[in-house]
């Protein structure tokens, strides 16, 4: 995105030029048509750019996004606005006053962390960047400074804590190895020196965070968003999972985790969410519902007790049927299964080309667990509860 473009897009004009594009039609060579009658070419891919951006960014701003301003990796790299909310809650309940954002991208967790009240600076390298986290303060009548600064080099010493989001893309695409982070891997080994917090992958190796440092993986609705690492004072334990749901958020850590054992296939089965499998905590689920594993290697906790728990999904264990393909495909003909739902772990099958190949057509539907069971292939029929 030009720079002179989107600082025009700001202007009385150009907040005119994007009301137009907005209800422009959808078909995007005839909206250009109808708005380059009235308007620079420039500023209209500008405008048609943001109307487009704010239509995907409403997945991870909700209503904000209608009044934010995006350029597309920037908007690719934001956090999810519950996430990131949940981050600022917990600067705010640490009495964290001051914050400096280290690579603020478009200014996503700038805004949560001025909605919870901390004053708060954020830099970056690309002057877009920047102005579009200053419109989007703006935009949403929030205090916060950005200036185009390399991170590395900021003293962010006066601030109560630093915060960074390092880019984890290089010319090749998304790169999973730490050295080719931007900030690197060193740098935020310093910044974990002091109260800080560093958004990270969430296949993150257990093995490389620093001793003395909070490892908390989030999901959101069940899809594992990221790991967070805290440091300092804003470090409470060792590792931690964070579930953020319908019915609102809750938290598990190492402390909650007394271990289990492996038992014998129960009357339920439960499929631990993303965040406590990354953060480890599988075990913890398990003593929670009063169960055990169902192998000692693999993430599915059985108890006889059904409960309601907001670190995993529940199913009722129906019965056991055949492991082998043809005994199964018998089996499920037989119980006039047509539509199957095949969830797999720790076993080497695609649910797709596995259900291809049972090519069943009853009238039936039913949900499938092909798993280890004490080290052995083991098919199980569960209903959700």
């Amino acid at each position: 995105m030009d720079l002179d473009d989107f600082r025009w897009l700001l202007t009385d004009d150009g907040q005119q030029l994007l009301a137009r594009a907005a209800d422009a039609p959808a078909d995007p060579l005839h909206a250009q048509t109808q708005l380059r009658r009235t308007a620079d070419p420039g500023h209209v891919a500008a405008a048609l750019t943001q109307v487009g951006l704010r239509r995907r960014a409403e997945a991870k701003f909700g209503d904000l996004a209608a009044r934010m301003y995006f350029t597309p990796d920037g908007l690719e790299q934001a956090t999810r606005l519950p996430v990131a909310t949940h981050r600022s809650a917990r600067l705010q309940a640490a009495q964290m006053e001051t914050l400096v954002d280290l690579g603020c991208g478009i200014g996503g967790d700038l805004i949560t962390s001025a909605r919870a009240g901390l004053t708060c600076a954020g830099v970056d390298l690309d002057p877009v960047r920047v102005a579009v986290a200053e419109a989007n303060l703006a935009a949403l009548d929030l205090p916060g400074a950005v200036m185009v600064a390399d991170a590395t080099g900021v003293d962010h010493s006066p601030f109560d804590v630093a915060f960074a989001d390092p880019a984890r893309r290089t010319g090749r695409g998304r790169t999973f190895d730490v050295e080719d982070w931007t900030p690197p891997w060193p740098f935020v080994e310093g910044l974990l020196r002091r109260d800080a917090c560093v958004k990270v992958a969430p296949g993150i190796p257990h093995a490389i965070i620093p001793a003395g440092v909070e490892a908390e993986w989030v999901s959101d609705h069940g899809e594992v968003k990221e790991a967070a690492l805290w440091s300092g004072r804003l470090a409470t334990t060792e590792r931690r999972a964070t579930v953020i749901g319908d019915g609102g958020l809750a938290t598990l850590t190492e402390e909650d985790d007394p271990g289990a054992g492996v038992v014998p296939v129960g009357r339920f089965l439960y499929e631990p969410d993303g965040a406590v499998i990354r953060a480890g905590l599988v075990t913890a689920v398990a003593a929670g519902v009063r169960g055990g594993l169902v192998d000692a290697h693999i993430a599915y906790v059985t108890s006889d007790e059904a409960m309601r728990t907001p670190f995993a999904r529940g199913y009722e264990v129906l019965e056991e049927l055949p492991y082998r393909e043809k005994a199964l495909r018998a089996a499920l003909r037989e119980r006039n299964v047509g539509a199957l739902t095949i969830k797999k772990r720790g076993v080497e099958v695609v649910p797709e080309q596995l259900r291809k190949r049972l090519d069943l057509s009853g009238d039936e539907t039913a949900t499938v667990v092909l798993t280890r069971v004490a080290g052995s292939g083991t098919a199980l029929l569960v209903r959700p509860f």
